[in-house]
């Protein structure tokens, strides 16, 4: 989910605790892009931050750049939840984000977009993560 669909639905809240009690994960889309983050981290039941790629695609310019994501890996952590990191293209990328201790990641080091039949082979490969 985004962060707009948790400010522009009133019943949304409810509605993340009846997918939660399914054993669905919640994962805040975009973290760090959309209105006022912070204030609705404390009244979701969420699982994963996703830090958007305009963050991880700037790490490497500057260590106050890489300072922001460490500082969403860090909040998500002590709040409980985990981190996925949007973007992840380069090795050095990948290596970076290890090291903040971010747990998983999305991106074309990864994967390319694939077409369906090829999906399973690929989830059955060795992770790089």
């Amino acid at each position: 989910i985004t962060e707009s669909m948790l400010i522009e639905n009133d019943n949304v809240a409810e509605l993340i605790e009846k997918l939660r009690d399914l054993g669905i994960q919640m994962h805040m889309d975009d973290f760090g892009t959309g209105y006022s983050s912070l204030s609705y981290l404390h009244r979701f039941p969420l699982d994963v931050l996703k830090i958007d790629r305009s963050f991880v695609s700037i790490m490497q310019e500057s260590s106050q750049k890489k300072e922001i994501v460490r500082i969403i890996v860090d909040l998500a952590h002590n709040l409980g939840m985990g981190v996925t990191a949007e973007g992840v293209e380069t090795p050095e990328h990948l290596e970076l984000l290890r090291g903040l201790g971010c747990e998983y990641g999305q991106g074309y080091f990864f994967s390319r977009p694939v077409p369906p039949k090829e999906i399973e082979t690929l989830l059955w490969a060795d992770p790089v993560w």
